[in-house]
């Protein structure tokens, strides 16, 4: 068995290579490898922060995950219900946490799961420390290491674990990064579309306290998917175009599996992709804001990003494709925003990794700034940067055959 963590994390099918045993193989190591470093931690008591999506089984295996790291002497905190990968993630730096876990594959299909390794400031384990994991991994199969374990009941009585609800922190902490206020006033219909993943619940519950009229649809716990991929682009979101038309609404937001990417709706049902979210946050940020810094994206994303940045003389940096590449320069530099084609984008002030919660608020209030729909907006970016297309194509190859 060679357990490899690729981007962000490692992902494998159900019941086949992610199992409970393997999976507390991976807590035993990452474990192991944080103990090599334990001088390095914020604090001697410093927790590790663990959450979980909403697929088959993810709750037991984040307390599988849970007992080993409680045997290896670490205090856990434990989500209390399946939560978004950017709010357990904020959790981690809320909390001061050592690191963190998160039990999900994301926006692959319903078979897979998988571990996030976060690091103390929410991001996703840079390379270095994953391959660190990989080979403490395989030195521990290898000489027939079986992981320790301390029973969850046990462990909870006696306060080495205990279940928190992320949530609240969360919501503090997005209020000082979007102006919530006026969404009342502008009165917006909105349909939330967690996809059947973490997201539930979240868009709407911050939507509704803002004062809009918020419909959730596929927020049910369903492992399934309803048998579609967890992923917010055109071709899974024909139910949230019919909602969006069907009720007449303003816009409708769509998040992944685990909720750190974006897909939006404009009121004509039309599919908005990642690159124009990206394109208006941007211009917003700096022409509305005020706001200055360094630009992040992945090669694969609009050259609309390129241009904007060049017309505000802003530093731009590409990266390969990989989330992890992009918070390894909001390590280093004074970065504004940063995100990828997929949907994952953060700014300034926030954890580096993907939201997807976030770039739905922000779509909202720069709506609500200019008093403009989600199509007015797109038809003053062509009008000043001409018009861009994107197109995917997903092909299967064979492993290594890339």
């Amino acid at each position: 068995m060679a357990i490899q963590f690729g981007t962000d994390g490692w992902r494998a099918v159900i019941g086949e290579e992610f199992t409970f045993d393997n999976v507390r193989h991976v807590a035993q190591a990452i474990a192991d490898f944080l103990n090599e470093t334990r001088e390095h931690a914020p604090s001697a008591d410093a927790p590790i922060v663990i959450g979980f999506d909403t697929r088959f089984l993810s709750d037991r295996f984040a307390i599988a995950a849970a007992e080993v790291l409680a045997a290896n002497d670490f205090p856990i905190i434990l989500s209390r219900a399946d939560c978004p990968t950017p709010v357990a993630s904020y959790a981690v730096r809320a909390l001061k946490a050592r690191a963190g876990l998160m039990i999900t594959a994301s926006h692959n299909p319903p078979r897979y799961s998988g571990v996030k390794l976060k690091s103390s400031a929410g991001a996703s384990a840079p390379t270095i420390q994953t391959d660190r994991v990989e080979k403490i991994l395989a030195d521990n199969l290898k000489r027939g290491r079986a992981p320790s374990v301390r029973p969850y009941d046990d462990a909870k009585a006696a306060g080495a674990i205990t279940r928190m609800n992320f949530f609240p922190l969360y919501f503090e902490h997005i209020q000082g990064l979007v102006d919530l206020r006026a969404f009342g006033q502008a009165a917006w219909r909105v349909v939330c579309d967690p996809m059947y993943g973490a997201g539930r619940g979240y868009l709407r519950s911050i939507l509704t306290a803002a004062g809009c009229e918020t419909l959730e649809i596929r927020g049910e716990l369903n492992p399934g998917f309803g048998g579609i991929h967890p992923e917010p682009i055109e071709k899974y979101l024909a139910a949230l175009v019919a909602e969006v038309r069907d009720h007449h609404s303003d816009i409708g937001l769509a998040t992944d599996g685990d909720a750190d990417r974006i897909g939006a709706i404009d009121a004509e049902g039309a599919f908005v992709d990642p690159h124009h979210v990206f394109a208006l946050v941007l211009r917003y940020l700096v022409e509305d804001r005020g706001l200055r810094g360094d630009v992040v994206k992945t090669i694969s994303t609009t050259q609309m990003v390129n241009v904007l940045a060049a017309r505000y003389n802003l530093p731009l940096h590409e990266t390969p494709v990989g989330f992890n590449h992009i918070a390894d320069l909001m390590e280093t530099n004074d970065v504004l925003i940063g995100g990828e084609e997929s949907g994952g984008i953060t700014i300034r002030g926030h954890v580096p990794m993907g939201d997807g919660i976030l770039m739905g608020l922000l779509l909202m209030e720069i709506m609500t700034k200019y008093r403009r729909s989600l199509r007015g907006l797109l038809d003053d970016l062509r009008a000043e940067l001409g018009t861009f297309f994107y197109a995917r194509r997903d092909l299967r190859t064979a492993p290594f055959s890339k």
